[in-house]
Protein backbone atom coordinates (compact mmCIF):
# COMPACT_ATOMS: atom_id res chain seq x y z
CA UNK A 1 0.00 0.00 0.00
CA UNK A 2 1.06 3.63 -0.39
CA UNK A 3 0.44 4.71 2.92
CA UNK A 4 1.29 3.66 6.05
CA UNK A 5 -0.43 4.87 9.86
CA UNK A 6 1.45 4.52 12.49
CA UNK A 7 0.46 3.81 15.96
CA UNK A 8 2.00 5.02 18.96
CA UNK A 9 1.14 4.88 22.81
CA UNK A 10 1.87 6.69 25.50
CA UNK A 11 4.29 4.00 27.20
CA UNK A 12 3.41 4.91 30.82
CA UNK A 13 -0.41 5.31 30.45
CA UNK A 14 -1.39 2.09 28.10
CA UNK A 15 -0.51 -0.59 26.39
CA UNK A 16 -0.97 -1.12 23.02
CA UNK A 17 -3.53 -4.48 22.48
CA UNK A 18 -4.25 -6.60 20.00
CA UNK A 19 -8.13 -5.40 20.50
CA UNK A 20 -7.65 -1.90 20.25
CA UNK A 21 -4.78 -2.40 17.25
CA UNK A 22 -7.63 -3.93 15.25
CA UNK A 23 -10.38 -1.92 16.48
CA UNK A 24 -8.19 0.49 15.01
CA UNK A 25 -7.30 -1.06 12.07
CA UNK A 26 -10.97 -2.20 10.95
CA UNK A 27 -11.92 1.59 11.38
CA UNK A 28 -9.14 2.45 8.88
CA UNK A 29 -9.83 -0.27 6.89
CA UNK A 30 -5.97 -1.09 7.09
CA UNK A 31 -3.93 -3.85 5.91
CA UNK A 32 -1.87 -6.60 8.63
CA UNK A 33 -0.26 -4.52 11.72
CA UNK A 34 3.41 -4.85 12.03
CA UNK A 35 4.49 -4.54 15.35
CA UNK A 36 7.58 -1.69 15.58
CA UNK A 37 7.52 -2.09 19.73
CA UNK A 38 5.30 -4.55 21.43
CA UNK A 39 2.61 -3.01 22.85
CA UNK A 40 4.07 0.71 22.29
CA UNK A 41 3.93 1.09 18.46
CA UNK A 42 2.44 -0.35 15.21
CA UNK A 43 2.58 0.04 11.59
CA UNK A 44 -0.72 -0.10 9.67
CA UNK A 45 -1.23 -0.17 5.91
CA UNK A 46 -3.58 2.12 4.03
CA UNK A 47 -4.29 2.58 0.58
CA UNK A 48 -5.55 6.39 1.57
CA UNK A 49 -4.69 8.69 4.13
CA UNK A 50 -7.49 8.04 7.26
CA UNK A 51 -9.85 10.38 7.14
CA UNK A 52 -8.80 12.26 10.43
CA UNK A 53 -12.52 12.31 12.16
CA UNK A 54 -12.51 8.43 11.38
CA UNK A 55 -9.18 7.75 13.25
CA UNK A 56 -10.14 9.86 16.44
CA UNK A 57 -13.17 8.47 16.60
CA UNK A 58 -11.35 5.31 16.47
CA UNK A 59 -8.97 5.95 18.96
CA UNK A 60 -11.34 7.16 21.51
CA UNK A 61 -9.48 9.69 23.49
CA UNK A 62 -7.19 7.09 24.64
CA UNK A 63 -3.01 8.68 24.61
CA UNK A 64 -2.14 7.21 21.31
CA UNK A 65 -0.68 9.13 18.55
CA UNK A 66 -1.58 8.48 14.69
CA UNK A 67 0.60 9.55 12.26
CA UNK A 68 0.10 8.71 8.59
CA UNK A 69 3.02 8.98 5.90
CA UNK A 70 3.68 7.43 2.79
CA UNK A 71 5.69 4.39 2.50
CA UNK A 72 8.05 5.85 0.03
CA UNK A 73 10.71 7.68 0.90
CA UNK A 74 10.03 7.21 4.70
CA UNK A 75 13.21 7.60 6.37
CA UNK A 76 14.53 10.90 6.42
CA UNK A 77 18.57 12.24 5.93
CA UNK A 78 18.18 15.29 7.45
CA UNK A 79 16.48 16.20 11.62
CA UNK A 80 15.97 19.77 12.15
CA UNK A 81 15.02 20.33 15.94
CA UNK A 82 13.81 23.05 18.33
CA UNK A 83 15.45 22.42 21.70
CA UNK A 84 12.95 23.95 24.24
CA UNK A 85 9.81 21.76 25.33
CA UNK A 86 11.54 19.87 22.34
CA UNK A 87 14.44 18.59 22.93
CA UNK A 88 14.19 19.43 26.45
CA UNK A 89 11.07 19.85 28.94
CA UNK A 90 10.58 23.30 29.58
CA UNK A 91 12.03 26.60 28.57
CA UNK A 92 15.38 27.82 29.63
CA UNK A 93 14.57 31.58 29.37
CA UNK A 94 11.61 31.50 31.61
CA UNK A 95 13.88 29.13 34.00
CA UNK A 96 16.55 32.06 33.59
CA UNK A 97 13.71 34.48 34.34
CA UNK A 98 12.73 32.23 37.81
CA UNK A 99 16.79 33.40 39.16
CA UNK A 100 15.87 37.04 38.42
CA UNK A 101 12.84 36.83 40.63
CA UNK A 102 10.37 37.73 37.59
CA UNK A 103 9.81 33.75 35.95
CA UNK A 104 5.97 34.67 35.97
CA UNK A 105 6.02 37.85 34.08
CA UNK A 106 8.60 36.42 31.43
CA UNK A 107 6.85 32.95 31.45
CA UNK A 108 3.45 34.79 30.10
CA UNK A 109 5.37 36.65 27.61
CA UNK A 110 6.67 33.37 26.13
CA UNK A 111 3.86 31.43 26.16
CA UNK A 112 2.04 34.13 24.07
CA UNK A 113 5.31 34.54 21.54
CA UNK A 114 5.15 30.76 21.23
CA UNK A 115 1.23 30.75 20.40
CA UNK A 116 2.14 33.25 17.55
CA UNK A 117 0.34 36.29 19.36
CA UNK A 118 3.59 38.26 19.53
CA UNK A 119 6.50 38.97 17.26
CA UNK A 120 9.27 36.87 18.22
CA UNK A 121 11.91 38.93 17.82
CA UNK A 122 10.66 41.99 20.22
CA UNK A 123 9.38 39.76 22.46
CA UNK A 124 12.93 37.89 22.70
CA UNK A 125 14.37 41.59 23.18
CA UNK A 126 11.97 42.41 25.41
CA UNK A 127 12.44 39.16 28.07
CA UNK A 128 16.09 39.74 27.92
CA UNK A 129 15.88 42.99 29.03
CA UNK A 130 14.23 42.33 31.76
CA UNK A 131 16.89 39.61 32.45
CA UNK A 132 19.64 43.15 32.73
CA UNK A 133 22.20 42.44 35.67
CA UNK A 134 21.25 38.69 35.97
CA UNK A 135 24.49 37.25 37.23
CA UNK A 136 26.32 34.85 34.82
CA UNK A 137 26.13 31.58 37.64
CA UNK A 138 22.01 32.05 36.67
CA UNK A 139 23.05 30.27 33.35
CA UNK A 140 25.13 26.95 35.10
CA UNK A 141 22.20 27.17 37.38
CA UNK A 142 19.72 26.75 35.11
CA UNK A 143 21.55 24.67 32.97
CA UNK A 144 21.88 22.19 36.23
CA UNK A 145 17.74 22.15 35.88
CA UNK A 146 17.38 21.06 32.41
CA UNK A 147 15.86 17.22 31.93
CA UNK A 148 16.12 16.01 28.24
CA UNK A 149 12.82 14.63 26.74
CA UNK A 150 12.76 10.90 26.73
CA UNK A 151 13.32 9.52 23.38
CA UNK A 152 15.68 12.52 22.12
CA UNK A 153 19.17 10.71 21.92
CA UNK A 154 17.95 7.56 20.79
CA UNK A 155 16.00 9.56 17.83
CA UNK A 156 19.34 11.78 17.21
CA UNK A 157 21.80 8.94 17.39
CA UNK A 158 19.81 6.03 15.43
CA UNK A 159 19.21 8.90 12.51
CA UNK A 160 22.89 9.47 12.62
CA UNK A 161 23.93 5.76 12.52
CA UNK A 162 21.67 5.45 9.00
CA UNK A 163 23.56 8.26 7.26
CA UNK A 164 21.21 11.27 8.54
CA UNK A 165 22.40 14.78 9.25
CA UNK A 166 21.25 16.06 12.71
CA UNK A 167 20.81 19.87 14.05
CA UNK A 168 19.21 21.86 17.02
CA UNK A 169 18.21 24.89 15.95
CA UNK A 170 16.41 26.86 18.43
CA UNK A 171 15.55 30.27 19.00
CA UNK A 172 17.17 29.82 22.48
CA UNK A 173 20.70 30.94 23.36
CA UNK A 174 23.81 28.94 22.50
CA UNK A 175 25.06 28.68 25.84
CA UNK A 176 22.44 25.92 26.25
CA UNK A 177 22.27 24.37 23.05
CA UNK A 178 25.94 23.92 22.47
CA UNK A 179 25.56 21.63 25.90
CA UNK A 180 22.62 19.93 24.74
CA UNK A 181 23.42 19.24 21.27
CA UNK A 182 26.83 17.28 23.05
CA UNK A 183 24.61 15.79 25.59
CA UNK A 184 21.95 14.21 22.51
CA UNK A 185 24.68 13.70 19.87
CA UNK A 186 23.40 16.53 17.38
CA UNK A 187 26.51 17.31 14.93
CA UNK A 188 25.83 21.03 14.80
CA UNK A 189 23.58 23.67 16.58
CA UNK A 190 22.19 27.01 15.89
CA UNK A 191 21.03 29.27 18.46
CA UNK A 192 21.06 32.94 19.42
CA UNK A 193 23.84 35.01 21.80
CA UNK A 194 22.97 35.88 25.03
CA UNK A 195 25.96 39.23 26.07
CA UNK A 196 27.26 39.72 29.09
CA UNK A 197 30.38 42.23 30.31
CA UNK A 198 31.52 38.94 31.92
CA UNK A 199 29.39 39.35 35.13
CA UNK A 200 26.00 39.86 34.52
CA UNK A 201 24.07 39.74 31.35
CA UNK A 202 23.69 42.76 29.67
CA UNK A 203 20.13 42.85 28.81
CA UNK A 204 20.70 42.42 24.96
CA UNK A 205 20.96 39.88 22.67
CA UNK A 206 23.45 39.39 19.73
CA UNK A 207 21.90 40.63 16.52
CA UNK A 208 20.58 39.36 13.87
CA UNK A 209 18.06 37.29 15.91
CA UNK A 210 17.68 33.47 15.00
CA UNK A 211 13.92 33.11 14.71
CA UNK A 212 11.07 31.47 12.68
CA UNK A 213 12.07 33.02 9.15
CA UNK A 214 15.96 31.77 10.48
CA UNK A 215 15.02 27.99 10.93
CA UNK A 216 13.36 27.81 7.22
CA UNK A 217 16.39 28.98 5.91
CA UNK A 218 18.46 26.75 7.71
CA UNK A 219 16.05 23.80 6.95
CA UNK A 220 16.42 24.75 3.45
CA UNK A 221 20.41 25.45 3.08
CA UNK A 222 21.38 22.39 5.21
CA UNK A 223 19.33 20.25 2.94
CA UNK A 224 21.25 21.96 -0.15
CA UNK A 225 24.52 21.13 0.79
CA UNK A 226 23.47 17.34 1.33
CA UNK A 227 21.31 17.81 -2.10
CA UNK A 228 18.29 16.64 -0.61
CA UNK A 229 14.71 17.07 -1.43
CA UNK A 230 12.92 18.66 1.40
CA UNK A 231 10.45 15.50 1.21
CA UNK A 232 13.75 13.77 2.56
CA UNK A 233 13.79 16.27 5.78
CA UNK A 234 12.32 15.87 9.14
CA UNK A 235 11.63 18.86 11.42
CA UNK A 236 10.10 18.78 14.51
CA UNK A 237 9.45 21.75 17.47
CA UNK A 238 6.39 22.97 19.30
CA UNK A 239 5.96 26.65 18.86
CA UNK A 240 4.85 29.17 16.24
CA UNK A 241 8.52 30.29 15.16
CA UNK A 242 8.70 26.27 14.19
CA UNK A 243 5.65 26.44 12.28
CA UNK A 244 7.51 27.32 8.65
CA UNK A 245 9.91 24.92 9.17
CA UNK A 246 7.73 22.14 9.84
CA UNK A 247 5.27 22.80 6.84
CA UNK A 248 8.18 22.46 4.81
CA UNK A 249 9.86 19.53 6.03
CA UNK A 250 9.06 16.14 4.47
CA UNK A 251 8.07 14.98 7.70
CA UNK A 252 6.70 17.85 9.84
CA UNK A 253 6.11 16.87 13.76
CA UNK A 254 4.30 19.51 16.06
CA UNK A 255 5.87 17.86 19.08
CA UNK A 256 3.30 18.25 22.52
CA UNK A 257 3.11 21.74 20.53
CA UNK A 258 1.33 24.92 21.09
CA UNK A 259 -2.63 25.28 19.32
CA UNK A 260 -1.35 26.98 16.45
CA UNK A 261 1.20 24.86 15.41
CA UNK A 262 -0.84 21.38 16.08
CA UNK A 263 -3.71 22.77 14.30
CA UNK A 264 -1.18 23.46 10.98
CA UNK A 265 1.41 20.51 11.28
CA UNK A 266 1.22 17.70 9.29
CA UNK A 267 1.90 15.40 11.86
CA UNK A 268 1.79 15.64 15.83
CA UNK A 269 2.74 13.53 18.87
CA UNK A 270 0.96 14.93 21.74
CA UNK A 271 1.16 11.56 23.68
CA UNK A 272 4.24 9.66 23.13
CA UNK A 273 8.21 10.88 23.39
CA UNK A 274 10.50 11.59 20.61
CA UNK A 275 10.65 7.47 19.92
CA UNK A 276 7.31 8.47 17.98
CA UNK A 277 9.60 9.86 15.20
CA UNK A 278 11.46 7.21 15.06
CA UNK A 279 8.35 4.62 14.56
CA UNK A 280 7.05 6.82 12.22
CA UNK A 281 10.03 6.34 10.17
CA UNK A 282 9.55 2.84 10.27
CA UNK A 283 12.48 2.09 12.43
CA UNK A 284 11.26 -0.76 14.95
CA UNK A 285 12.82 -0.20 18.71
CA UNK A 286 15.24 -3.12 17.98
CA UNK A 287 17.04 -0.97 15.49
CA UNK A 288 17.44 2.07 18.11
CA UNK A 289 21.03 3.56 18.80
CA UNK A 290 21.98 5.00 22.03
Amino acid sequence: MSYVTTLVARRDAISLSPAIINHIRNAIRGGTPVTLSPNEAVDIPVSTPPDPAVLRDAIEGKPIDAITVKTRGRRKALLIADMDSTMIEGETLDELAAFAGIGEQIAAITRRAMNGELDFKAALRERVAMLKGLKLEALEKTWERVRFTPGGRELVLTMRARGATTALVSGGFTFFTARVAEALGFETHRSNVLLDDGAVLTGHVREPILDRDSKLAALRELAAARGLKQQATLAVGDGANDLDMIKAAGLGVAFRAKPIVAAEAQARVDHGDLRALLFAQGYKASEFAG
